[in-house]
């Protein structure tokens, strides 16, 4: 019983120390934000020896410091550019930083994304972000922004901010951050990572050419493959996020050598980067030109026709009696019916995992017609035909594949193939839940 009692007392201990601690932190911070306000326009001690390594360098120094101190830089992207862009911004001594992104950190995220930890899986990006920096950095103030960019809201947003770092993984947003930032005369530092490669430029800074200038019309959505997709090492998301933070350290000192007209290309593969000339300024571009047609933000979904998030991208290229649904395939499987199932994604992928009897012929293959008398003969393997499907991850390359198939079974008088709508990721929410999803 006195056991009990004393655990008892304990814990009440243990739990009035974490409000009074928990209290005490909100003050300091308080209390260093107040003192960073009036502070504006010097440097304190803490400040003098938490950055001295870069300020003693001659391209910074006292003055430099104080630049980086008085900016403010948006970081659109709390994922794999975000992440390591905004760390050395705060490492750096911006003053001011804000993060904006609409998700919650996911476990796929963790190999790239290390801002954030498992024990923030569930959580906002933004405020896992901010806590970490927090914690980097007491001496910046860090803004959230857990919100979708939109037409809506990206001139407010971007207004308060002297620079925006580009760290989204899809078109439509770089069309709206372009556009934006043109608008507000706010120079935009672009980069991009999709397996081994990686990409970084900076527009609309010193008459740069801005994104438009270089893609006047977007791609069509078939042709984009985002990191979700096509995979990415987290090493080079890391390189190019670095990358981003020095450009954009750069252009708040008002230094030389800013990735200005120039591409980066880094290939992690061989460890090499290129630096490609990109044309000069679009002297009739619609949104950066001195007449420009284009002089407020659009439906940029639309224009792309995309969605404007970094999530499962949902093509719709077929017809509805071109699909099955997962449950039509699980009928299909338990009433023993005899059948060909195609699975396009990669070998890597489907080695990690596959459904009963499926066979892996990858989408390249296929819109190369590499395999293709292989496949028809396991399609009539006689003077039958067993019907035919195709599946893939999410639905996507598996439509592109019986776009492709349909008019070469149509010829050998086959009946065309079938998509598996939503594919793998659809079979486990639906069928399995044990299934795995990546």
């Amino acid at each position: 019983m006195e056991a009990e009692l004393e655990i008892e007392e304990l814990e009440r201990d243990i739990r009035t120390l974490r409000k009074n601690l928990k209290e005490k932190v909100q003050q300091l911070k308080t209390l260093k934000s107040h003192f960073q306000k009036n502070c504006i326009n010097k440097l304190n001690n803490n400040e003098i020896a938490r950055y001295s390594r870069q300020i003693i360098l001659s391209e910074i120094g006292v003055h430099g410091q104080l630049k980086l101190k008085k900016a403010s830089v948006l970081v659109v992207g709390a994922g794999g550019l975000g992440c390591p862009s905004s760390l050395y911004l705060a490492g750096a001594g911006i003053g001011r930083i804000g993060i904006l992104d609409y998700d919650e950190v996911e476990l796929t995220n963790l190999h790239r994304q290390l801002l954030h930890t498992e024990s923030t899986v569930g959580l906002r990006k933004v405020e896992s972000a901010k806590s970490f920096l927090a914690e980097l950095n007491s001496q910046i103030e860090l803004i959230t922004h857990h919100t979708q960019i939109t037409s809506d809201n990206a001139l407010t947003i971007i207004e308060q901010y002297d620079i925006v770092v580009d760290a989204t993984d899809n078109v439509a947003t770089r069309y709206l951050l372009n556009d934006a930032c043109v608008m507000l005369k706010k120079p935009l530092v672009s980069g991009s990572a999709l397996q081994l490669e990686g990409q970084l430029t900076v527009y609309n800074y010193k008459n740069s050419p801005c994104y438009r200038c270089l893609f006047p019309t977007p791609p069509p959505p078939e042709t984009v493959t985002n990191c979700g997709d096509g995979g990415v090492l987290g090493a080079v998301t890391g390189v190019i996020g670095a990358l981003q933070a020095l450009e954009t350290i750069k252009i708040i000192l008002g230094n030389e050598g800013v990735l200005v007209g120039r591409l980066l290309l880094f290939d992690g593969q061989q460890s090499t980067f290129k630096n490609l000339k990109l044309r000069a300024k679009k002297l009739n571009c619609v949104v950066c030109s001195e007449n420009p047609s284009l002089t407020k933000l659009i439906d940029y979904e639309q224009f792309c026709s995309m969605k404007a998030t970094d999530k499962d991208s949902n093509l719709k290229l077929l017809s509805e009696n071109e699909r099955i649904t997962v449950e039509q395939y699980k009928q299909l499987l338990d009433n023993g019916n005899q059948h060909v199932l195609i699975d396009v994604r990669g070998t890597n992928q489907f080695e990690m995992c596959q459904l009963p009897a499926s066979i892996n012929i990858p989408i390249d293959d296929i819109l190369e017609n590499r395999r293709m008398e292989e496949l028809l003969a396991k399609v009539s393997p006689d003077a039958t035909q067993l019907p035919t499907f195709v599946i893939c991850r999410r639905g996507n390359d598996s439509q592109l594949a019986v776009q492709h198939l349909t008019p070469i079974f149509k010829e050998r008088g086959l009946n065309p193939p079938k998509d598996i709508s939503g594919g793998l990721h659809a079979w486990t929410h639906n069928i399995d839940k044990c299934f795995p999803i990546y």
